[in-house]
């Protein structure tokens, strides 16, 4: 008997395919969020917006690349982002390729300088109405992830 047998809950469907298609959708609510205006990029620009409108913010991921492991700033930023994620239910993932990111989100739409994206925020739009299927596979997939106590699991971008 295992443990999500024990528990009454389901196992997290083993294999490869089961991360490519939460990266997929991970990259299909990146470029949904950015076209609706609901993305927000960067640590502080998203510890702002949760400090300010915590109950609008539906999503978040961290990303880090290799050279940022070290980065005990961005690390501390990063816990403190986690704790409050899970203090109001915000699903949450992490990436360990930032240059994947970039390439889904680009530049500021500003100034069309590169962006912080160590943390993106994907908040809920004005319109009502608005139900991304990709938002709920991820949000699926971080619940069966949480299952299994992987509470803020990684996630492989597609090439």
């Amino acid at each position: 008997m295992t443990l999500e047998e024990i528990h009454g809950q389901e196992p997290v469907p083993a294999g490869h395919d089961w991360m490519q298609g939460a990266g997929k959708a991970l990259h299909e609510l990146l470029v949904s969020a950015q076209r609706r205006g609901c993305l927000t990029a960067g640590v502080y620009e998203s510890a702002k917006l949760m400090n300010v409108d915590p109950d609008n913010v539906a999503f978040c991921v961290l990303a880090t690349d290799e050279e940022d492991e070290g980065d005990i700033a961005l690390q501390i930023h990063f816990t403190l982002i986690q704790a409050f994620c899970c203090e109001n239910d915000i699903d949450i993932v992490r990436v360990n390729d930032v240059g994947k990111l970039a390439a889904i989100v680009g530049p500021s739409e500003e100034s069309g300088e590169p962006r912080d994206l160590h943390c993106i925020l994907i908040t809920n739009p004005n319109e009502d109405g608005w139900k991304d299927p990709a938002l709920e596979k991820l949000n699926l997939f971080c619940e069966e992830s949480r299952n299994v106590n992987d509470w803020v699991p990684t996630i492989t971008l597609p090439e």
